[in-house]
């Protein structure tokens, strides 16, 4: 073994524990980081070769990993989308997606954003939180990349009205009603149901048309036969003005001006439900009726361009059972919106944005995803708490929280960083003391190199 091997050796030693002294370093700097990942240091030896009677010693290499994968502790906050701050944390597999604000797409757990002037969500270290706008017919979602994905804006939903176009209801009807047999007394032909014994059942839905403007619709259930009812649909702006009665559409008053009078109200639409005694009185087929129709048994396609609204309403009545009794659960649930200012934002658990409107309507506005690689550990580091996909951590794949393996997004709690202060400051007292004894290697060398310069003499 020579000499200058033997320092060379001594120093290998002290940049391999400077490095995992940087490391430290960083890691006690970041300890209050929120999603920051621990960085670790791995020494790999270096041999060179041998012969008999001769040793050459190597070195030391010191690898850098960082642990991206491992799971921090969740705090919770006050700050929800409720305010001007976002926080967002993920319990589980998944990172958020971020613009860098030169379009390209980073990765981070970093979730603490704060809502700019124009609407867009930045975290602290510039980054922009990107989700799928939520549109009619759903996300334009894709697996394996960053398709479709747009900066989140919650001031997109602000003043923005949205017409009704789907909906849920369920009205349970009471197998004890008399069969409407005068087909003159029907709502849809503006008879007035039979007042006793009880043929109809009333109940009202709130939609909204193309403006925004909330209309309430009459609902109107007729028993027609044995498992039979007839469903009639009207505009209540139509109804009979002071009128008192069950049934507020079947006199048409004349009014002094001519230009005021009202014509004959008709039904915004009617359809004939049937249902299966064989199966608990479960809806069986729905026969297609006038601007109601059915493709499936069990929703209603409505036109509502009457009233200004969407020409395909699609209401899921699929639940609406015909029991004795009428203490069965209801359901009635429709999108769209009024053009009014939100009153509050939620985020769902699968990352949905939801605005809730003063009206008690809501609309979703998002959907924020999450990207997951195969070896997340093997990603590139980047400023700012953020990660790259690499050619060995494998390519992207997205998805949503809660499911398919991705973890959930919890709203209003941040993910703390990973680094443990005490074991930190446990490495660092290793590492200065290694530090120490190969400085020490290095100084018994240099003494020697000393003896042999001194041989000259």
């Amino acid at each position: 073994m020579s000499i200058g091997g033997l320092m060379r050796t001594s120093v290998s030693g002290m940049n391999a524990q400077a490095t995992r002294l940087s490391a430290v370093s960083e890691n006690i700097a970041n300890a209050n980081t929120t999603g920051y990942k621990q960085t670790t240091t791995e020494f790999a030896s270096q041999m060179l070769a041998n012969g008999k009677g001769m040793y050459n010693s190597g070195a030391v290499e010191a690898n850098v990993r960082t642990l991206i994968s491992e799971q921090g502790g969740l705090s919770y906050t006050a700050n929800s989308v409720n305010s001007k701050k976002v926080d967002l944390a993920i319990m589980g597999q998944g990172f958020l997606v971020v613009d860098d604000g030169n379009g390209a797409n980073m990765l981070t757990r970093a979730g603490s954003f704060t809502q700019q002037p124009d609407g867009t969500l930045v975290n602290a270290a510039g980054y922009t939180l990107k989700g799928y706008p939520v549109k009619a017919g759903g996300t334009d979602y894709v697996l394996n990349g960053f398709e479709g994905l747009q900066e989140v804006n919650l001031s997109a939903g602000l003043l923005s009205a949205s017409p009704t176009t789907k909906g849920t209801l369920t009205i349970p009807l009471n197998k004890n009603y008399v069969a409407e047999t005068v087909d003159a007394n029907l709502p849809s032909k503006n008879g007035p149901p039979t007042a006793d014994p009880k043929t109809t059942i009333s109940k009202s839905l709130t939609v909204y048309d193309n403006s925004g403007e909330a209309v309430k619709l009459d609902i109107y259930y007729t028993k027609t036969g044995e498992n039979e009812w007839e469903m009639a649909i009207f505009d209540s702006r139509g109804a009979t003005p002071g009128s008192s009665g069950p049934f507020p559409y079947n006199e048409v008053p004349l009014p002094a001006d001519p230009a005021d009078y009202v014509a004959l109200t008709e039904s915004m639409g009617n359809a004939k439900l049937t249902f299966d005694p064989a199966n608990g009185y479960a809806l069986s087929a729905i026969a297609d009726g006038t601007k109601m129709t059915s493709t499936d048994g069990k929703t209603l396609k409505i036109d509502l361009s009457g009233i200004n609204g969407s020409d395909s309403f699609m209401l899921d009545i699929g639940n609406t059972t015909q029991f004795t009794g009428d203490n069965q659960p209801l359901a009635a649930e429709v999108n769209g919106n009024p053009a009014e200012v939100i009153d509050k934002l939620q985020i769902g658990k699968d990352g949905t944005v939801r605005a809730l409107f003063t009206s008690g309507t809501f609309r979703d506005l998002y959907k924020i995803p999450l990207a997951k690689v195969t070896a997340p550990d093997n990603m590139t580091v980047v400023s700012g708490n953020a990660f790259a996909p690499s050619l060995e951590s494998g390519s992207v794949l997205m998805g949503f929280g809660g499911s398919d393996g991705f973890g959930d997004v919890i709203s209003g709690a941040l993910e703390s960083s990973t680094v443990d202060l005490a074991s930190e400051l446990t490495t660092m007292i290793e590492s200065q003391r290694s530090y120490t004894a190969n400085s020490k290697v290095f100084q018994t060398g240099s003494e020697i190199m000393d003896v042999l310069v001194n041989l000259k003499r």
